[in-house]
């Protein structure tokens, strides 16, 4: 059994929090748990890690199932378990699925000059089509200290300008504590770079959760960034908002193996033979090749 989880205030507190809901949440796990946890982030250097460096983002992430230590790994089935779910979904007043997945989700370290620009997460889910609802960030770096940065930020939107408007809510990534938000219109992030020293690095464990698409949500299956306030004007980081918002970018994969499209999401798989597409259909018929093999369809 999964020690017990603190939902604490979450309930009352959610709804009329400003910029837009959410609830921080104290003592999240139990103490013992959490450092089991934090004590199974791989190193900053394993393969297990996604890195991410541009002029954006830097950090690292991962959401393999198998590189998860037995902690991590309970706590992560734990919050993506049926029972918790029905908890969230009654605690905040909405239908949510959870996403096993853990597209996007899973860990994620920052080490010193980590980042992440203010930006809105994907609106729909790349496979489930569901649209992204909500966000459980929970933070695991023990002995972080407030000189070092690294605070979530919560930005207003600005309706005219279509991007961030004033920060409202600034939390820092305290031991423990998680924080609870409505993904819809929430422009957040940490985009000043952290400066703890070597060795320290800044954890988070993330889950995100899922709800049936409201009537007129957005279509968007990226992140939207915002410049930095001393980026605007910088044709180069610009340039590299408007490549990832373009939904009009296209990657041709070439693979034998189903298992592949664990980490990216396609729109359309074909089978080729003898240099021909001979078959064409979605990712179901990747699924198919992988179980019953290719001797059906190239027959």
């Amino acid at each position: 059994m999964i020690p017990p989880i603190h939902l604490g205030s979450a309930s009352w507190e959610f709804a009329d929090a400003k910029p837009f809901p959410h609830a921080r949440i104290l003592q999240f796990f139990e103490p013992a748990f959490a450092r089991e946890i934090s004590a199974e982030f791989p190193p900053f250097h394993a393969t297990a890690w996604h890195e991410y460096a541009n002029a954006l983002e830097v950090k690292r992430t991962c959401n393999s199932w198998n590189a998860f230590g037995p902690a991590t790994y309970r706590a992560l089935t734990w919050l993506n378990s049926p029972d918790f779910v029905e908890i969230l979904s009654l605690t905040l007043g909405v239908n949510l699925y959870a996403d096993p997945g853990l597209h996007g989700g899973g860990l994620h370290l920052h080490a010193a000059g980590g980042k992440l620009n203010v930006h809105k997460d994907y609106a729909i889910h790349p496979k489930t089509r569901l649209q992204r609802r909500i966000n459980l960030l929970v933070y695991l770096n023990e002995d972080w200290q407030e000189a070092w940065g690294g605070a979530l930020g919560l930005w207003e939107a600005n309706p005219v300008q279509q991007g961030p408007g004033a920060l409202v809510k600034s939390y820092a990534p305290d031991w423990n504590s998680a924080v609870l938000f409505d993904t819809r219109d929430a422009w957040h992030g940490l985009p000043k770079p952290i400066q703890c020293p070597p060795g320290q690095y800044r954890k988070s464990l993330a889950v995100y959760y899922l709800a049936q698409p409201e009537e007129g949500c957005e279509q968007r299956s990226r992140a939207l960034f915002a410049p930095a306030p001393e980026q605007v004007g910088d044709a180069e980081v610009l340039d590299l908002i408007a490549q990832l918002r373009a939904e009009g970018n296209a990657v041709i994969l070439i693979t034998h193996y189903e298992r592949l499209l664990s980490y990216v999401a396609p729109d359309f798989v074909h089978v080729l033979s003898a240099g021909r597409i001979i078959r064409s259909g979605g990712p179901e018929l990747a699924a198919e090749l992988e179980r019953e093999g290719y001797a059906g369809v190239v027959a």
